[in-house]
């Protein structure tokens, strides 16, 4: 039996599973680091894989393969584009663990990219060779598959869903340095954004919100009859549907996953997504699913899993 390790990479913490070649994940570990830029910090990593497959009685001889998802632009090739959110010695993460599983193959994957792929290869669009996965959480994120490959595109920005641009007159600038992106008014920052104002202009006092993402609070006040968070979820769900109208137009999916932290509320989103997507789409598209994800925090790692199989392939 071979074994794939598919790691999901973060700023000061890894979250590494161990699959079989079917697929079936066996174990989970999360590695604490520092800022993955030396020795020391690779070291660490090493470690703690080492010490997720001791738990099987594994060693790194019996890895075959190895994926990591990164957030940033990954190209056909697999070269790391910058990545503004973390600290990342790209080259020399690669050149450790190559040394430390010799002979294993290697692959990078965009993390909205690699949900992507993990929820194709396991989870909600299994047997589906054309899909779109939009993950909502502190940005919008995306993948596109067409026909069971990964829509990359030339320059690794492919399914960068998040930046479709939504309001040509906005005035405020998205983290990207452009105005108007879905990800003002889909993310969870996003929502936050469209409830604090709905509150201002109604004169009423929002409800305490912990913080920037804290998109819970606005849901629990939605539940208790509160009207600027109905107003809030509608027009975040009303982006939603626009752009998936416009992304179905361009890519024309069997079906549409909704993942990440803010698609825990699907029993309230996704209806509204699905009627503001009926109102707007093209109507050779209408029969276009949208469901929620399956594999939750996982499918990144599902998904550099099977990029790293495939690369061995």
């Amino acid at each position: 039996m071979a074994y794939v390790l598919g790691i999901d990479v973060g700023g000061t913490s890894i979250k590494a599973g161990l699959f079989d070649e079917e697929g079936q994940l066996l174990d989970i570990a999360k590695i604490k680091t520092t800022e993955l830029v030396n020795e020391e910090a690779f070291h660490i990593v090493t470690a703690g894989l080492d010490k997720l497959l001791a738990a099987s009685q594994l060693t790194p001889a019996d890895i075959v393969a190895l994926g990591l998802d990164v957030p940033g632009p990954v190209d056909a090739q697999g070269h790391v584009g910058v990545l503004p959110n973390i600290t990342l010695d790209v080259e020399g993460l690669e050149a450790a663990l190559k040394a430390h599983f010799a002979g294993a193959a290697l692959a990078f994957a965009n993390d909205a990219n690699a949900a992507a792929l993990g929820e194709m290869w396991q989870g909600g669009a299994k047997g589906i060779k054309s899909c779109v996965m939009v993950t909502l959480g502190t940005g919008v994120g995306g993948g596109v598959i067409i026909d069971g490959k990964l829509v990359a595109g030339a320059f690794g920005a492919g399914g960068e869903i998040g930046h479709i641009n939504m309001e040509p007159h906005e005035t405020e600038s998205c983290g990207c340095g452009n105005k108007g992106c879905l990800e003002q008014y889909a993310s969870a920052k996003g929502l936050v954004k469209l409830y604090l104002k709905a509150c201002k202009a109604a004169g009423q006092t929002p409800v305490s919100i912990e913080h920037a993402t804290d998109t819970i609070s606005i849901f629990t006040a939605f539940a208790a009859g509160d009207a600027c968070a109905a107003q809030a979820i509608d027009t975040m769900c009303a982006y939603l549907g626009r752009a998936l109208s416009q992304i179905a137009a361009i890519v024309d999916p069997e079906l549409v996953l909704i993942g990440g932290g803010v698609a825990g509320a699907w029993n309230v989103i996704g209806p509204k997504i699905t009627a503001a997507f009926r109102e707007r789409c093209f109507p050779a598209c209408a029969a276009m699913r949208i469901s929620a994800a399956t594999l939750g925090n996982e499918a990144g790692m599902y998904g550099a899993a099977y990029c790293a199989l495939q690369t061995r392939a």
